[in-house]
């Protein structure tokens, strides 16, 4: 303990040396700190060094990672010296199985990058959609619905109004042309949205937006609110393909990845059996 303690405190009052820090480090071929058999370069540690700060907050700063390095490297010497032969085999393997295991997901990926077929046509989204069905329940609200968030004194505000209550896609589209003057909208009412993302921008309760409505308007000191539900889907309803689209598709290419992972592991196999450089016992 007294000479862990005794090369700690030498190593400090070295790396105290300002001046002699200073020109170390403008050397990038002389080591900044030793300790045993162990020296740390400038170029150890040029990257966790902050950009823009003064020569004196930078050398405090090297000292701290200095004085840093040394504790880790005097632990680590202790911990060596103190584990049995079975704890450093047991931390050998870990080691080599994990270089093991990213080397093989390294060359998997390579091979899934090059040999991956990404296009997933319509017919195979609905084929896939119809089979699992029961897997795709909400967890959510949705709504097909159009809204507004106007101010109440706009002069326009009848022929808003008007528009809005129609479904004719002339008077959307004219609907349109007046945008500038809404503080929030939705026209599109043909797609489906979270409840909660739609709650957001409107002053509707929950309860309110989960009725279906042709038109409803509220109003408060500044604003008017319209609002029109076509169709409404609440939690544990099949979700839409629409709305899921892109998460089938995610699920396909996945389904893709493990195929094709299986096959080459087969053919990898059966070529290393007929080269014989693989036999079993």
């Amino acid at each position: 303990m007294k000479s862990l303690t005794l090369i700690f405190f030498l190593f400090f009052l070295s790396s105290c040396d300002y001046m002699g820090l200073e020109k170390q480090i403008l050397n990038k071929d002389e080591p900044i700190a030793s300790l045993f058999d162990i020296k740390l370069y400038r170029k150890d540690i040029q990257n966790l060094i902050p950009k823009n700060i003064s020569k004196e907050d930078s050398l405090i700063f090297v000292k701290s990672i200095i004085n840093n390095w040394a504790v880790k490297q005097i632990i680590l010497k202790k911990s060596l010296e103190n584990s049995s032969s079975k704890l450093n085999n047991t931390i050998n393997n870990l080691v080599a199985n994990y270089k093991q295991s990213l080397l093989i997901n390294s060359y998997k990926e390579q091979i899934i990058k090059q040999q991956l077929d990404t296009v997933i046509k319509e017919k195979e989204l609905e084929e896939y959609y119809s089979k699992n069905k029961q897997n795709f329940k909400l967890n959510e609200e949705l709504l097909k619905v159009k809204f507004l968030n106007f101010r109440k004194d706009l002069s326009t505000k009848k022929e808003v109004i008007r528009l809005f209550k129609s479904n004719e896609i002339e008077d959307l589209e004219a609907l349109e042309k007046y945008r500038l003057n809404f503080k929030s909208y939705q026209l599109n009412d043909s797609i489906w949205v979270s409840l909660d993302n739609i709650m957001l921008k409107t002053s509707f309760s929950k309860e309110k937006l989960l009725k279906k409505t042709k038109f409803t308007l509220k109003q408060d000191s500044l604003s008017l609110y319209l609002v029109a539900v076509k169709d409404v889907l609440k939690r544990n309803e099949i979700a839409p393909i629409s709305y899921i689209k892109q998460n089938i598709k995610q699920l396909i290419l996945h389904q893709r990845k493990i195929e094709l992972i299986r096959e080459i592991e087969k053919i990898i196999v059966k070529d290393a059996i007929q080269n014989k450089s693989f036999k079993t016992y």
